[in-house]
């Protein structure tokens, strides 16, 4: 079969195509379609993720596809459209072999590539929302990196949670354009973002931020917040990690949350197929649309991966694999 190879950690451009053994048939065996492409993706290929993938791997977390075999006691069978989740390793390849509770069935209404670009961010997102920012309804979210894949899954999932308002943070007008697509209701420009929230909302702020920049723009979105607001930290796109003075907390009534999907289902069995229940019905009936992704050729693989690190990228980014 053919995969995308990392021989060496130069970076994306160091990604090429081989031809590889098929994996064995243990678990559910699924044809590929589609694989998605994320940001840890980008930073792996330089050494620089905290999961350090021995050269050479095939990178990959999220795949869309047709099963070829799957035990009796799996939640799919030969024939379904499924996506799925190699979680960090393995899904850049025409066939993989994945754990029957990391695969599920994708609605008929949602495209192969789109469904490999529901998993990664649409279950962060959620476990952002529902379990770690306690969403409520009425309240109102915002979200930094507004044209990014975790920024437009927000947009979309946010208002089918019960967000009465989202607000898009982007960097140009062009990418305001993207996220008032995907469903903002107010997009700001990242410069001076502090003041245009104050403005929006009247002086009263936010009830969430989501994260997944980091940078200096850190402490602002604390100040957005209203009290009883919470910060959802889920990445750092911008490179800098942030620290934050806990008095501001204290002060305001606010809190500063981490947001770790990955750990939480490693510790959390059968959590995968909760979030699935939930979104997978929102889903086919259109509540919350599907994503549209860039979608790169399979021979462009470092291409798409280095849309990731360059920040060229916009909403999800997957490879057409078949």
């Amino acid at each position: 079969m053919r995969a995308i190879h990392i021989p060496r950690l130069d970076g994306p451009s160091a990604a090429e195509v081989v031809d590889i053994p098929e994996p064995g048939a243990d678990g559910v065996v699924i044809e590929v379609h589609a694989a998605g492409v994320a940001f840890p993706d980008a930073l792996q290929t330089r050494g620089l993720y905290q999961y350090k993938a021995p050269l050479p791997y095939i990178p990959g977390a999220e795949v869309a596809g047709v099963v070829r075999s799957a035990p009796r006691d799996a939640p799919v069978a030969p024939g379904d459209r499924v996506a799925g989740l190699t979680l960090l390793t393995g899904a850049m390849a025409e066939v993989v072999a994945l754990p029957p509770e990391r695969v599920f069935a994708l609605p008929d209404s949602v495209s192969f590539e789109a469904g490999a670009g529901v998993l990664f961010n649409d279950l962060t997102v959620h476990f952002a929302l529902r379990t770690r920012g306690r969403l409520a309804a009425g309240e109102t979210v915002l979200v930094h990196g507004g044209a990014g894949g975790i920024g437009t899954s927000t947009l979309r999932l946010a208002p089918a949670l019960g967000a009465a308002r989202v607000i898009a943070v982007v960097s140009t007008e062009a990418k305001g354009e993207i996220a008032r697509a995907a469903g903002a209701t107010d997009v700001v420009p990242a410069d001076g973002f502090k003041d245009a929230v104050a403005e929006l909302t009247g002086g009263c702020g936010v009830d969430i931020v989501l994260d997944p920049v980091g940078g200096d723009r850190f402490t602002d979105s604390l100040r957005s917040l209203a009290p009883g607001g919470r910060l959802l930290v889920v990445g750092f796109t911008g490179g800098e990690i942030p620290t934050v003075k806990v008095n501001r907390l204290l002060l305001n009534n606010v809190d500063a949350i981490g947001v770790g999907w990955g750990a939480w289902t490693m510790t959390h069995p059968g959590y995968l197929a909760q979030q699935w229940a939930e979104l997978a019905p929102l889903l086919a009936s259109g509540a919350v649309p599907a994503p549209e992704p860039v979608v790169y050729p399979f021979e462009r693989a470092g291409e798409a991966i280095a849309s990731m690190e360059n920040r060229s990228a916009t909403g999800k980014v997957v490879l057409k694999v078949r």
